[in-house]
Order: structure tokens, then sequence, then C-alpha cells
């Protein structure tokens, strides 16, 4: 049974779906469940509440299952272990059943009281509302500026004109990430993914709160992985139909380069004479780590762009899943 018949079947689908991935955050859970609560039940439209449990360590899925027992709106995804906050997503999102579904984190860095100014913008035909932490609070040199060069690079290469990819603090129509499959750490990159479907998107000033309880999961790492799933992304949107051009275009640069050396070492030849200067001798090592690099570079970026699309058609060919559920709970039971 789908989550749309059992919403069906079991009263009301709800409009809105509030999804949020949690990992070691249970000094966070009840604070945070309690003011989602307070402002969804302000908006006066039926609303559910999809908590994803991504392999805590901590005492997470023993206060998700508290909360479970006492709101029937709760739906508890406990996942086998932790598979990252993409996949942790998607699993929320594939239980969705509102017409309009926000993500947040469980950290409390995201205020739920912002959540009333990023649906607005729905009510003007937008299909995707986007947080943008305006001022941010981080540490300067860990947080806010690599994320300020990342984003630069993401608005630049993706197309996309949003200041701040990311945060998870976003509203998406329901409609719209049915079109949207994620891999990887693809989760802030979904802005340029719904481009690429045609999607209306624009983004909302939204508080950036220092984090006061529990540890940060981020650190300087995730910038790297940010600029990998970056090279990735841009190859999806602009060449995953003719991937020939990309690689055709770095079949050409390689040619060029290599073509460059070798005249220029027929040249120094020439110039020296043909009978007294030796090529392998004088030039032979560099020429040889040249043509090395370059070649192993070509074979290994094309190789893991290959990998991508095969990753791709594995994935949605077979119906595999990126996460695996060890349980759902939810008030009326466990399945």
């Amino acid at each position: 049974m789908t989550r749309e018949s059992e919403s069906a079947a079991d009263g009301p689908r709800p409009t809105y779906s509030v999804v949020v991935p949690f990992y070691n955050e249970s000094a966070s859970i009840e604070e945070l469940y309690r003011r989602i609560v307070a402002v969804m039940d302000g908006l006066g439209k039926p609303y559910e509440m999809i908590f994803v449990d991504d392999g805590s360590r901590d005492s997470t899925p023993q206060v998700l299952k508290r909360i479970v027992a006492n709101d029937e709106r709760v739906t508890f995804i406990e996942l086998r272990r932790n598979f990252g906050q993409t996949p942790a997503l998607a699993a929320g999102f594939d239980n969705a059943a509102g017409d309009v579904v926000i993500a947040m984190d469980g950290d409390l860095q995201h205020a739920p009281e912002d959540i009333p100014a990023l649906l607005k913008p729905l009510d003007d035909g937008y299909d995707l509302v986007s947080g943008w932490r305006k001022q941010r609070v981080d540490n300067f040199w860990l947080r806010r500026l690599p994320s300020a060069v990342a984003n630069r690079l993401m608005s630049g290469l993706c197309g996309v004109q949003i200041h701040d990819f990311g945060t998870t603090f976003k509203v998406y129509r329901r409609d719209l990430l049915q079109h949207i499959r994620l891999y990887g750490e693809l989760h802030r990159f979904i802005p340029a993914l719904a481009s690429a479907v045609g999607a209306r998107i624009c983004e909302v000033p939204i508080q950036n709160i220092v984090r006061q309880k529990g540890r940060s999961n981020y650190g300087l790492g995730r910038t790297v992985r940010v600029m990998m799933d970056l090279v990735t992304v841009r190859f999806l949107l602009k060449y995953f139909t003719r991937p020939l051009h990309f690689m055709g275009l770095l079949g050409m640069i390689s040619f060029l380069l290599g073509a460059v050396i070798e005249v220029a070492l027929v040249i120094e030849k020439a110039t020296k004479g043909w009978e007294h200067f030796h090529i392998m001798q004088v030039r032979g090592p560099w020429m040889t780590i040249g043509f090395f690099l370059m070649t192993v570079s070509v074979l290994l970026f094309i190789t893991g762009l290959m990998g991508e699309l095969v990753a791709r058609t594995y994935y949605e060919s077979q119906g595999k899943h990126i996460y695996y559920v060890r349980h759902i709970h939810r008030k009326d039971g466990v399945s």
C-alpha cells in the first residue's frame, strides 16, 4: 500500500509533509518537535512529520519512538545504518504524502518559525523555495569562506541564481520531487536538478542560528566532496544525453597539449640539428612523464563520469535504493 492510499484510508491527505533527518541529535529532537508542531498547527491545514534516523549511535531512536507513540502525525523511519544526509532525505521524500514537502535539519540551526515565510512564494507559482542564510554566524575560515566559494561556483556552473545551495531548509512541491532522483550527496544540488526539469525557483532569507546542543557533523572534508559532486552535476545537467561532447572536448584538449609538446620538440630538434640533438636522451624523461600524467588524468576523469552514468542506470533500471529501512514506526504500529 502506498503512502497516498494509506492517507486516503486513514483520513484527509496532508497538505504539508515536514521531513527531518537526524544523526546523533538526541539533545535537539524534543525541542525541535515542539516548535514544528506550534508552527504547523498555526497554519490551520493537515500535516505530517517524517523523522528519519540515519543510523544514530546515541539515544536518537529512543527519543523518536517516544514521540511517535504519542502523535499519530509522526512517522519515524529507522534506517539500518548511517547512509548519509542525501539518502536520509530521499527516504523521507519517498514516504511523504503531502502536496508540499518541507525539509530541514534536526540540529536546531534551522528555525521552524521560518516555515511560513518559505511557504509564501508557493502562492506565486514557485515550485521550490530555498532558504538563504543571508547573515551567517558560522566560523569565517572553516564555514563561511568555503561556503561562499562553493556557492559561487555552483551558481555559475549550474546556472541557478541562488546564494545558498548548502542549506537543507527548503520547500518543494511534491510533484517536483517525483522528477528528481537523488544519489551520492546530491541533496544540496536539488535546485540545479530541479531547474533542469523546468522548475521555478526562488530563495527567502532565513535565520542562521549558532548550534546550541550536540556536536556538528560537518567539517572541511565536506568541501572536497561538494567540489566532486559539482563536477558530476555539471556533467549531468549539460552532457548527460550527449557525453561524447564532453569527452570529445577533453580528448581535443589532451590531443592539442600532446601536439604542442611534439611540435615544440621537433622545432627544438630542427633548431639544434637533426643529427646532434637526441630527443629521448635530452627530453625523454619529461616527455614520458607529461604524456603519462595527461593520459592517466583523462582516463581517470572519463572513467569516473562513466561510472556515474553506470550507477544511475543500475539504480533506476533495477529499482535499487540508496538506503535500506530497518523499521517504519507509526503510532498504530511498526512495519
